[in-house]
């Protein structure tokens, strides 16, 4: 997964972060790339922190979007 942008051409440093779904709690992989530029920035925390607040494992996303297509 990728946090930030990152351009073409642009150097990408890949890191690994323990990730868990914010709505059942399991442990997901959590590969991340960032651009050289953008990582350790105070953008890249903030980013950051709120991916990791929102994060859905694919079980927990899919459930939601099930549920907001029969919404409408």
């Amino acid at each position: 997964m990728i946090i930030g942008k990152i351009n073409e051409n642009e150097k990408r440093i890949k890191f690994n972060l323990d990730l868990f779904c914010s709505s059942c709690g399991n442990k997901v992989p959590g590969g991340l790339q960032a651009s050289e530029k953008f990582y350790n920035t105070d953008e890249f925390r903030i980013e950051l922190e709120n991916f990791q607040k929102t994060y859905l494992c694919g079980k927990c996303r899919d459930k939601e979007r099930t549920l907001n297509l029969k919404k409408h």
